[in-house]
C-alpha cells in the first residue's frame, strides 16, 4: 500500500512542499495529495497590487503539477482528527499517513469594534478583489485610511497613493512609521510617503472603526470613506481544535524539521507553524519564512521515509524587500534573526530587486526541484517501501 502524504493548503509553503515531495519520492510507492480551496496559485505578496487595479498572471495548479504525480483536491478543510489520522472536507473524509499542515493565516481584526463590519482586508484574494471594486467607486478627494504600518500596510498605502493620486490616503500607526527599520530605511520611507502625499498618524492605535472614520485610543477621529485593515495576521482556528500542541495564538509548535512536537506524523509549515529560527527567535509570518520551512519539511519527510540524512539547514533571514509603488522600493538588510542593520538599498534599484524576489518566489513554487542534483538512496526497511530522489 502506498504511503499517503496529504498537504493542506497551497500557498507559498504548501505548494512548494507538495511539489518537492512529489519530485523526491516514487509515485508508485507514495501518493501526494494537495488540498486547496482554489484551483490556481495565489501570489499573496501581490494582493496590494491586485487591490489597486493590477491584473496578476494566472498560475493554475493543473499546469503547475502536470506530470509530477501531485493529486489536487479542490475542497475546504473543515477539521483534522490527528488520532484517527483523517481530514474532514465537509461531508467527505481523507485519510493520511503523513500530514503537512499549511493552511496559512488570514486577517486579524484584533477584536477592535467595527473592523469586521466596516474595514476591508487584503490578506486574501477575495478580500483584495472586494477592496478593488470599492476603490474603483471612489470619487476624487475621498479618503482611504490604512490601519497598520507593517510590510502589508506600507506596500498598500504607497501602491494606492501612486496609482490613485486623486485620493486622500492616510495611514494610522500604533508606534512610529518604519520603527523596525534602520535610520537609512526610515528616512527613505518617510521621503517616499511625503512625496506621495500620504498623511501619517503616528502613535495612533485604532480603537474603533465606523463606516466613515476610524477613532484612535486617545479619541482622535480620522476620516475614512474606506478603511483598510492591515494590523497583523491570525491563523485558522482549525489547528487549535486538532489536539496538536499549539501556542496561545493557535500556531502549531514544531521542531527544527517542521515536525509537530506532539504528533510525529504531522508537519506544519508557513504562517500556521511556530518554528524557531536563528538565535532562538521565532520565525515571523511571511513568504520569506514559508518557502524555507517547506523545503525543510519536505526533505525531512523524505529522509525519514527512506533512512536518509535529516536536513540541518539554518532558517535565517537576509533582508526585507518592500515595494513602495511600482517605481520605488526599499531593501532593508537584517541580521539572521531579522533585526535591521545599518544597510539598505533604496529607490528604483530596490524596486527592481523586490520584483525579482516576487517572481523568484512564484517560480520556486512552480519549479521546487529545479537545479537540485539527485541520486537514489536505499529504502528504509522498517516503513512501507519508499525510494527517494535526494540531493
Amino acid at each position: 500500500m502506498k504511503h499517503r502524504i496529504v498537504v493542506l493548503g497551497a500557498g507559498y509553503a504548501g505548494a512548494v512542499a507538495a511539489g518537492r515531495l512529489a519530485g523526491r519520492l516514487y509515485r508508485d510507492e507514495v501518493s501526494v495529495t494537495l488540498v486547496n480551496g482554489e484551483a490556481d496559485f495565489v501570489e499573496r505578496v501581490r494582493m496590494h497590487e491586485l487591490a489597486t487595479g493590477r491584473d496578476l498572471k494566472p498560475r493554475p495548479f493543473e499546469d503547475m503539477y502536470a506530470g509530477t504525480g501531485v493529486v489536487l483536491k479542490l475542497a475546504t478543510v473543515t477539521g483534522v482528527d490527528v488520532d484517527r489520522k483523517t481530514v474532514a472536507l465537509g461531508a467527505d473524509e481523507l485519510e493520511y499517513d503523513t500530514l503537512v499542515y499549511a493552511l496559512g493565516s488570514g486577517w486579524n481584526p484584533q477584536g477592535v469594534p467595527g473592523v469586521a463590519e466596516h474595514a476591508y482586508e487584503i490578506a486574501s484574494r477575495p478580500g483584495a478583489l472586494r477592496l478593488r471594486e470599492r476603490l474603483a467607486s471612489l470619487a476624487a478627494g475621498q479618503s482611504v485610511t490604512v490601519v497598520g504600518a507593517g510590510l502589508t500596510g506600507v506596500e498598500f498605502a504607497t501602491e494606492l497613493a501612486e496609482s490613485r493620486p486623486d485620493l486622500d490616503v492616510a495611514i494610522a500607526v500604533a508606534g512610529e512609521l518604519g520603527d523596525w527599520l534602520s535610520p537609512k530605511g526610515r528616512r527613505h520611507l518617510r521621503k517616499v510617503f511625503g512625496g506621495l502625499g500620504i498623511t501619517v498618524h503616528e502613535h495612533a492605535a485604532v480603537a474603533r472603526v465606523d463606516a466613515d472614520q476610524v477613532t484612535t485610543a486617545d479619541g482622535t477621529s480620522i476620516p475614512a470613506a474606506v478603511t483598510v485593515w492591515t494590523a497583523g495576521f491570525a491563523v485558522h482556528p482549525i489547528a487549535a481544535a486538532t489536539g496538536l500542541e499549539v501556542t496561545d495564538t493557535g500556531r502549531i509548535v514544531v521542531d527544527g524539521t517542521m515536525r509537530s512536537v506532539s504528533h510525529p506524523d504531522v508537519y506544519a509549515i508557513g504562517d500556521a507553524a511556530f518554528a524557531i529560527g536563528a538565535k532562538n527567535k521565532p520565525l515571523r509570518m511571511s513568504c520569506a519564512s514559508s518557502q524555507p520551512m517547506a523545503w525543510q519539511a519536505a526533505d525531512s519527510i523524505a529522509a525519514r521515509l527512506t533512512g536518509g540524512k535529516l536536513p540541518h539547514a539554518p532558517l535565517a533571514y537576509f533582508n526585507q524587500c518592500i515595494s513602495l509603488g511600482r517605481k520605488n522600493g526599499l531593501v532593508q538588510y537584517v541580521t539572521t534573526d531579522d533585526r535591521a542593520v545599518n544597510a539598505a538599498l533604496t529607490g528604483r534599484v530596490a524596486a527592481v530587486y523586490k520584483e525579482l524576489i516576487c517572481k523568484g518566489a512564484a517560480f520556486g513554487v512552480e519549479k521546487p526541484l529545479l537545479g537540485l542534483p539527485v541520486r537514489r538512496r536505499h529504502v528504509l526497511a522498517t516503513v512501507a517501501p519508499v525510494k527517494e530522489w535526494t540531493s
